[in-house]
Formats: C-alpha cells, structure tokens, sequence
C-alpha cells in the first residue's frame, strides 16, 4: 500500500500517475471524499478501511490534507476532517511509501 497525501491542485495524481504508469487499477484517488461518503451513509469510516486494507494490500491512495485550516463551526465538517485524518494514519501505518505532494513534487515521509 501507499499514501500520497497533499493540498488541492498540487499535482498528486499526475505524480503517482507518472511514478506507476502501469497501476492505474490500484489508484484510488480523492480518498477524503470517500470518508465524507461513508460518514454521510452512517458508515463508520474505520471499519471501511480496515476492509480496504485487507482487500486492497497494493492499493495506492490519494487524499487531500483537509485537515490545516480553520475549524470549521459545523459539527458534522469537524467530524469529517477529524476522521479523514485518522483513518490517513491508519493507512499511513500499513504503507510502505507515504508522500506528500506540493508544487508536483514529492516529498517522501515513509
């Protein structure tokens, strides 16, 4: 598994694309969208990862930092990016490549 994480419109998808031209299959892209799908469907996000890691043990992940910012005053906004970031350090834990994109440019962190 790998993690590629960074801010909107900073080239992750391009990088990892140009990385692993072949393993387009195994991408799953926009990751934090996903979270706020599974929170939205009273899923536990947790649960749905522990499933993907198991299921997906090659899978390449892509997910936005959404997590740097103000705080947003709607309950429901401050519980999506709190468990956004959880379940990105779980996954975080079980890859065995974890970067971060800025400018198109990656910055390797596992």
């Amino acid at each position: 598994m790998e993690l590629y994480i960074g801010g909107i419109g900073q080239g992750k998808l391009e990088y990892v694309r140009k990385i692993h031209p072949d393993m387009e299959d195994k991408i799953i892209n926009d990751f934090h969208l996903l979270v706020r799908k599974m929170l939205l469907d009273g899923k536990n996000p947790m649960d749905e990862v522990e499933k993907i890691i198991k299921e997906n043990p090659d899978a390449i992940i892509i997910s936005d930092e959404i997590g740097n910012g103000i705080v947003p005053a709607d309950e429901f906004e401050r519980r999506y990016r709190e468990e956004t970031g959880r379940v990105l350090c779980k996954i975080a834990g079980k890859s065995q490549r974890v970067e971060r994109i800025i400018c198109g440019i990656g910055q390797r962190l596992v």
